[in-house]
């Protein structure tokens, strides 16, 4: 595999966590784990041949003081050196130091630098920053492929085999550790503020005794404020990536052939031209839409795959063309629906409770994709 952009690096983070999110319910054991979702990781995101052991070293064995013959799962080689170590438990086992004694005992003696434990979709990246040739006892860095923030993508880039460079990667370690620390208490704070952050907090605005009335009414506005705050950040964005951005027309029936949607988009470009589209983008349809996306872009790059939102639903469109729908979602009342189209672009709407439904129809939009081929 030819070095990979970030760009690309996502597209197959994210066909990685379509995999997962298909056929976690099946996978039962920890060699199921590597031969499903670990084994596509070094390969696809990594970069690194794992048919070919003078890059990758499966069941690699290195003798520990008096344990004898014990096996980490893989070795990564790179310039004739052990540089990685990766120790792999069945997906959705706990990860941390307690169960990863020998990925522990094994850094200090191979001369490996990095050390990896993963469930194949949780990965906790380690090195030694606190002691030479000693594993941390903290990652400085996690990342989770069903959730993936996509901010670590650099720093996962920096581990690919043509962009591997360690003293890059040791060197920001100790920054993303902290980093990672950090935004992990302010998402726990924000979720369920405690006592002391709402103190904190409360003290910054309020200028009376803070007694516990005021502690018990503030513990509710801080929760309130917090989360208010972030759909303003969220819908703040969502405006400047949407405020350029043209839309398919609100076409309510459920049934629609290419050519009646033709007569539809040009009433829908005028109308957005005078500024009446009063069209509102949620949180629920753009992660209704990421999963349409990681379903097909096993089929197709997901940079092809584009939404457009209306006043009735958001269409989901191969080449930003009306005349290539993937999905409709139909999210604007309490009982949502994905619609979804055969070869002659006729609607079907099936009901959807959760967004994971979604993935129940994902042979069908797969095959929607080839229609347009």
């Amino acid at each position: 595999m030819t070095g990979a952009n970030m760009t690309e690096i996502a597209e197959r983070l994210t066909s990685l966590a379509n995999k997962i999110a298909m056929q976690g319910a099946s996978i039962e054991t920890e060699e199921a784990t590597k031969n499903a979702f670990v084994m596509p990781f070094i390969s696809l995101v990594l970069g690194y041949d794992v048919f070919n052991p003078h890059e990758v070293i499966p069941e690699f064995t290195a003798d520990v003081g008096t344990k004898r013959g014990e096996k980490i799962d893989y070795a990564i080689v790179k310039d004739g050196s052990v540089q990685i170590l990766i120790e792999c438990k069945k997906l959705g086992a706990p990860l941390g130091l307690n169960h990863a004694s020998q990925l522990f005992r094994y850094f200090a003696v191979a001369n490996a630098r990095v050390a990896i434990l993963t469930d194949g979709d949780q990965y906790h990246f380690y090195t030694d920053l606190d002691a030479p040739n000693r594993m941390d006892e903290k990652p400085f860095l996690v990342i989770q492929i069903s959730d993936l923030d996509e901010t670590v993508i650099p720093e996962l880039r920096k581990l690919t085999k043509d962009t591997f460079d360690i003293e890059s990667i040791v060197s920001a370690a100790e920054e993303l550790k902290y980093i990672g620390a950090l935004k992990r208490v302010l998402n726990a704070q924000f979720a369920t503020p405690d006592a002391e952050w709402v103190r904190l907090l409360t003290g910054r605005v309020y200028d009376g005794q803070i007694t516990q009335r005021v502690r018990e009414q503030f513990k509710e506005l801080v929760a309130k404020a917090q989360k208010q705050f972030l759909s303003d950040r969220v819908n703040d964005r969502l405006k400047a990536a949407l405020g350029g951005q043209s839309f398919s027309p609100a076409i309510d029936n459920g049934s629609v052939s290419g050519a009646d949607a033709s007569t539809h988009v040009a009433e829908a470009s005028a109308g957005a031209a005078e500024g009446k589209d009063g069209i509102e983008t949620t949180l629920e349809e753009i992660e209704a839409f990421q999963i349409v996306r990681a379903i097909v872009c096993s089929e197709v790059p997901a940079s092809r795959v584009v939404h457009r939102d209306t006043k009735s639903y958001m269409g989901v469109l191969l080449d930003d063309n009306n005349r290539k729908p993937v999905a409709r979602l139909h999210f604007n009342a309490s009982q949502k629906y994905l619609g979804v189209f055969d070869d002659a672009k006729v609607e079907t709407r099936h009901p959807i409770d959760l967004l994971s439904d979604i993935y129940d129809h994902a042979d069908a939009l797969r095959a929607t994709v080839h229609y347009y081929a």
